[in-house]
């Protein structure tokens, strides 16, 4: 008995407009189990990354460790990184999103100290002159001009943490990566390949939304273009 040439699902077609009627709200938790676990990660990462770029920044001893630290955990390969964590996070959400911290640190430390040497240090020397002090410098002067340069690295951070939160499912915490690899197992070919897109369009519309904020925090640059 075949199916009735209408139903894609029945048929398994790659396109299904019925597979997206009937599983949206699967999809949406999906997505937003995804958006969540991308945005923890990326966040906290930022948090650790910023004291160790600029730790590397002051204490030219210490960028050698850190950049190297930060280096060989990008090497370690996702599923390796993940049993590594498994006995301190167990099969949780934490155990991804730890994961996720680790290899964004690489990008954002660097591009953050990238952007704090680019500082021009007669830049540096007129604010003090100014009266300025440390933090006021830091956070008036040089976090501002290192800006460019680490949206930079937020950005690319961000969109591989959209691509690698799909690992995740390999411990149920994989948000579309959940929907991709049950589908892989079942040959469900509408929800690999809708699942799959959904992944490329958080990427494509946070690197676009990350680039719009850095052209709002960064209004200079676009006079100087």
């Amino acid at each position: 008995m075949t199916a009735p040439p209408d139903d894609c699902l029945a048929r398994n077609e790659w396109i299904c407009g019925a597979y997206l009627s009937s599983r949206r709200h699967i999809l949406w938790d999906a997505v937003l189990q995804h958006l969540q676990l991308t945005a923890v990660s990326v966040l906290i990462g930022l948090v650790i990354a910023l004291p160790l770029a600029l730790t590397a920044r002051h204490r030219r001893w210490a960028a050698g460790p850190v950049l190297g630290l930060t280096t060989i955990l990008y090497t370690v390969p996702s599923l390796a990184m993940f049993s590594l964590l498994l006995p301190v996070y167990g099969l949780s959400a934490s155990l991804v999103v730890a994961g996720l911290v680790l290899y964004s640190l690489t990008l954002l430390v660097r591009n953050i100290l990238a952007g704090l040497r680019a500082v021009p240090e007669e830049t540096r020397q007129a604010a003090r002159g100014m009266g300025y002090g440390p933090v006021r410098l830091l956070i008036a002067v040089e976090l501002p001009l290192a800006l460019p340069a680490a949206m930079a690295g937020l950005r690319i951070a961000t969109v591989s943490a959209v691509s690698l939160v799909t690992i995740g499912a390999i411990v149920g915490y994989g948000g579309l990566g959940n929907l991709i690899y049950s589908g892989m197992n079942t040959y469900f070919k509408a929800q690999v390949l809708t699942a799959s897109v959904l992944c490329v369009v958080i990427a494509v519309a946070a690197d676009l939304l990350l680039l719009l904020a850095q052209r709002l925090l960064t209004p200079w640059t676009r006079r100087q273009s």
